[in-house]
């Protein structure tokens, strides 16, 4: 069942996002490639669910509720008999869970908290609590499970901006789809907002709307700013070439908010553009370079360092 799950796994990831595949190829660890994809896959799968193929509420529900008892099940060692092919690839990936309080299961357990709440909203006005949740269960689990794949073991500094570059993806993407997502039924912006302006969520050319979106491109901006030096300052150069990646692919989201004035689209194409892919490979030489000069700079001290001082270290 192991190489069956792989391989669906891998042609679920491949076909969803190539930038997500080649990531997992070149750049994840190389005995979790397969489970990496396993993690994309299986919520891939599960957000298609909630958002495309369930046609009622009652539906959406009921499908959380047994993927919930499912992971809980799984993480207590018990194995149901009648998964699906899609179940059969987180019960994969849990069989091969590194460590009590993993970053794995941290991935898991929020992404799927993400995945309930959306099953449970569509529909609804939320408030901004409920967004702010939202977006920190999603930036955890982001974070947390890019930091179990790439470097795997590695003491990563647990710092109060570790989670701020995903933060600020998230709210970027949540502008980048704020149309469609109107369109399918999930309101990303605050109801307190909406009833203090008089606007509905679709009034997306009104001032009062652009203001609230230019707000998320500032708090965007300035989370963006301040996750980035905890990336820059990361000892890993996958993980810091990764994460450089995922900012600028929301950073050019941005960039295109403010050219139109803070007036959303109904899509935004910035990964399909040449300069993205240029920008992208220009930031993995830059951080290389900057990793090479940072490594040459701690040898360069450590050769200077007196000796009684090295003996102590």
């Amino acid at each position: 069942m192991k190489d069956t799950t792989a391989a669906l796994a891998r042609s679920i990831t491949r076909a969803s996002s190539k930038q997500t595949y080649y990531t997992a190829r070149l750049m994840v660890d190389r005995d979790l490639v397969d489970d990496f994809c396993r993690a994309y896959a299986y919520f891939r799968w599960a957000d298609d669910i909630i958002d495309v193929s369930s046609r009622s509420g009652e539906e959406r529900i009921s499908f959380v509720r047994r993927q919930r008892a499912l992971i809980d099940r799984l993480y207590r060692n018990e194995r149901p008999d009648d998964l699906t092919p899609e179940e059969e690839i987180v019960a994969v990936l849990i069989s091969h869970d590194r460590g009590e309080c993993s970053g794995l299961q941290s991935f898991i357990r929020n992404m799927f908290a993400v995945i309930e709440f959306d099953a449970c909203r569509k529909g609804r006005l939320i408030g901004q609590c409920e967004l702010t949740w939202y977006t920190n269960c999603l930036a955890k689990s982001v974070t947390d499970g890019l930091l179990y794949f790439i470097g795997h073991g590695h003491p990563y500094p647990l710092t109060d901006d570790r989670y701020l570059a995903a933060t600020a993806a998230h709210l970027a993407h949540l502008l980048r789809d704020m149309v469609q997502d109107v369109a399918d039924g999930f309101i990303n912006i605050p109801r307190e907002y909406l009833e203090a302006h008089s606007i509905g969520p679709e009034d997306v050319n009104s001032a009062p709307y652009r203001a609230w979106v230019r707000e998320q491109v500032t708090q965007a901006r300035q989370c963006f700013r301040e996750g980035k030096r905890y990336l820059d300052d990361l000892d890993v150069l996958r993980c810091r070439i990764v994460g450089r990646w995922y900012c600028a692919r929301f950073e050019g989201v941005l960039k295109t908010i403010e050219r139109d004035g803070y007036t959303l689209r109904a899509a935004y194409n910035e990964r399909h553009k040449l300069s993205t892919w240029l920008n992208m490979a220009w930031l993995g030489v830059s951080a290389t370079l900057q990793h090479i000069a940072c490594r040459d700079l701690r040898g360069t001290r450590n050769l200077h360092r007196p000796e009684h001082e090295s003996h102590d270290r």
